[in-house]
C-alpha cells in the first residue's frame, strides 16, 4: 500500500472510537472483576470490540459513498485513498477478526459481536435511510452492549450488575441528536431523515435533553443494587449534575448553532467522569496484596 492507502485505511478505521467500544468494555470488565482481569482477557476483550467497530464504521463509509462526495469529499472513498473492492475487503477482515478474538473469549461474548454485527450493517444498509429516530436509538444501544460484552468477557455472563450500566447509553442517543442538529444542512442537503430535519431543531434539543435525564437519573443505580461502591458513585453523580444541567439549558434556551455546540462540547467532555469511575472502582476492588504485587512488578 502506498501513502496515501495507508492514511486512508487509517481514516477508515477510525481508531480514537476504539477507547469508547473497547475501552469502555475493557473497563466494565476491570470494574466488575479486577482480579480476574488477565493480560490475555484484556486483550481480547478490547481488540475484539475495537475491530467491529471499525468495521461497523467502514461499512457506513461504503454505503455514504455518494453523500460523503458531497459534504465529505476527504473521507477515504471519495477522496480516492480506498477503492470501493478495497473497503469491501478491509470490512470482511474486521468483522472476521473481531468474531474470531470474541469466540477465543467465549461463545457468549462470540454472541453479542455477531448481534452487534448483523445490526452494524442493518443500520448502514437499510436503517440510516429510513429513520433518524430509530437511528439515534440503534447507535446507542450498540454502544450500550460495551458493558454487557465487558462482563461477559471476564465472568462469561451478563448480570444485574452490567444490565444496570446499560442505561447510560441513552446519553449517546442525546449526543448523536445534538451533532444532528450541528449537521443539519449538510445533512438535508443529501436528503438523510435525521430528527432534526422531522421533527424541528427545538424539539430534537428537547429529545437529546430527555435522553441525557435519562442517563443522569439511572448513572447511579450500580450503586444503588449493591454492584459497586462509592468510589464509582461519587464521579457519576457529578457527572448527573452536569447532564442535567445541560439538559435544562437544551430545553430552555433558544436552539440555536452555537447553544447546541456549546452543551454539545460540554457533554462530551463530561464523559471523562464515566471511564474515572469505572477505573476507581476496580481499583478499590483490588486487593492489598495483590495490588502490591502489581505495583512491585
Amino acid at each position: 500500500m502506498d501513502k496515501l492507502q495507508i492514511k486512508g485505511l487509517i481514516q477508515l478505521l477510525r481508531v480514537p472510537y476504539w477507547l469508547m467500544t473497547g475501552g469502555l468494555s475493557l473497563l466494565t470488565g476491570f470494574a466488575i472483576a479486577p482480579g480476574l482481569l488477565d493480560f490475555r482477557t484484556a486483550l481480547l476483550i478490547f481488540f475484539s470490540m475495537a475491530f467491529i467497530t471499525s468495521a461497523g464504521f467502514a461499512i457506513n463509509d461504503y454505503y455514504d459513498k455518494e453523500s460523503d462526495a458531497v459534504i465529505k469529499p476527504k473521507r477515504p472513498i471519495p477522496s480516492g485513498a480506498l477503492s470501493l473492492k478495497q473497503v469491501l475487503a478491509i470490512v470482511a477482515v474486521l468483522f472476521a477478526l473481531g468474531l474470531s478474538l470474541a469466540l477465543l473469549l467465549n461463545w457468549l461474548c462470540f454472541a453479542i459481536l455477531l448481534i452487534d454485527s448483523i445490526l452494524l450493517l442493518f443500520y448502514s444498509s437499510v436503517l440510516k435511510r429510513k429513520s433518524g429516530v430509530a437511528s439515534n436509538i440503534l447507535v446507542g444501544l450498540l454502544v450500550g452492549t460495551g458493558f454487557i460484552y465487558g462482563e461477559a468477557g471476564v465472568l462469561q455472563t451478563i448480570s444485574l450488575i452490567s444490565l444496570s450500566l446499560y442505561p447510560i447509553c441513552f446519553g449517546t442517543i442525546g449526543g448523536n441528536i445534538l451533532r444532528d442538529i450541528l449537521s443539519l444542512e449538510g445533512d438535508s442537503r443529501i436528503g438523510y431523515p435525521t430528527l432534526p430535519k422531522e421533527l424541528g431543531k427545538s424539539n430534537a434539543a428537547k429529545i437529546a435533553a430527555f435522553s441525557f435525564i435519562i442517563t443522569a437519573t439511572f448513572s447511579p443505580l450500580p450503586y444503588v443494587i449493591g454492584g459497586f461502591s462509592i468510589y464509582y458513585l461519587a464521579p457519576m453523580l457529578l457527572w448527573s449534575l452536569i447532564l442535567y444541567y445541560c439538559s435544562i439549558r437544551l430545553v430552555t434556551l433558544a436552539p440555536t448553532i452555537e447553544n447546541i455546540r456549546k452543551y454539545e462540547r460540554i457533554v462530551t467532555m463530561s464523559m471523562i467522569l464515566l471511564p474515572l469511575s469505572l477505573i476507581l472502582e476496580g481499583l478499590a476492588m483490588i486487593p492489598l496484596p495483590l495490588a502490591l504485587t502489581w505495583w512491585l512488578a
